[in-house]
């Protein structure tokens, strides 16, 4: 059953990865609800790991984006590579972006697993940070954004987007991606450029909790522990393809408000959920 519950688990997490409406919270909640039967730490680690299926699609999708070599055709026929000096300053960026939450990684990564990834921290997020989406998008309308490509982040906006990733970071149910998004509409960027630096920012984010987690992770994953992750991170893979491109269709004529609304609703009805279930089990 745990090798289905993983396919579960992998079309959420490719699903709420990408929209704003914090992944971790919403794979916390289902594991309240369709526990795996496996080792709280092998857990832990699945919790982040799986997320390097969605980061694939990503690379996938914006290859040409953020790969910085160039092969062109001569007339002559022959060959020649070039290097995009536009990419490596999108690194750069993405670099500088990195640091905040990758400061908090490694100094509180182990806390934060201890007390904060519970469903009420996740419920109350959820709420607070959706009264943020429809109060910044309500005093954004009619605004015209200052930064309208990727290309044009500065390393200042890199930073502060850097900083609203790093409160993602530390509580779950925020939303990363959410965060990221919103911090960049606030200082000036429009969404669509917001949702593209946010896609591959969340590369060497993803792929360093995922390499942070096996460090740290006891002993060697079973071949059944393996099954389960493969899966799952197989199952987010392909669920990210369909989601990246909807979401980058639908930030270019709407706002974010109806996710915001989700995520109110959805952390009320946690709350009373879990509130109601605490006061039976008592």
């Amino acid at each position: 059953m745990d090798f289905l519950k993983s396919i579960v688990f992998g079309i959420v997490e490719g699903i709420t990865e990408w929209l704003p409406i914090s992944s971790t919270g919403h794979m916390i909640l289902l594991q309240e609800i369709m526990p795996m039967n496996v080792s709280e730490e092998f857990w832990n680690l699945y919790l982040v790991v799986i997320q390097f299926g969605a980061i694939l699609a990503v690379i996938l999708l914006f290859w040409n984006k953020i790969w910085p070599f160039r092969m062109r055709t001569m007339q002559n026929g022959t060959r020649h590579v070039s290097f995009r000096r536009s990419v490596l300053r999108t690194w750069i960026l993405i670099i500088i972006a990195c640091i905040p939450a990758g400061i908090v990684g490694v100094i509180a990564d182990d806390w934060i697993d201890a007390h904060l990834y519970s469903w009420y921290v996740v419920a109350i997020m959820l709420i607070l940070v959706g009264i943020l989406f429809i109060v910044v998008e309500n005093y954004n309308m009619g605004l015209t954004p200052t930064t309208t490509k990727m290309s044009s982040i500065t390393p200042l906006q890199a930073l502060i987007i850097g900083l609203f990733q790093m409160v993602a970071a530390i509580f779950p149910g925020t939303s990363r991606s959410g965060a990221t998004i919103i911090g960049g509409i606030i200082i000036g960027i429009s969404r669509p450029a917001a949702a593209e630096f946010t896609f591959v920012l969340a590369i060497p984010v993803m792929a360093g909790a995922s390499v942070l987690k096996f460090v740290k992770y006891n002993g060697s994953l079973t071949g059944s522990e393996w099954g389960i992750l493969l899966i799952g991170m197989a199952t987010a893979f392909l669920v990210s393809l369909f989601i990246i491109r909807f979401l980058m269709n639908y930030v270019r004529k709407h706002d974010f408000k109806v996710f915001g609304w989700y995520r109110i609703i959805l952390g009320i009805i946690v709350l009373a959920f879990f509130g109601i279930r605490a006061v039976l089990a008592a």
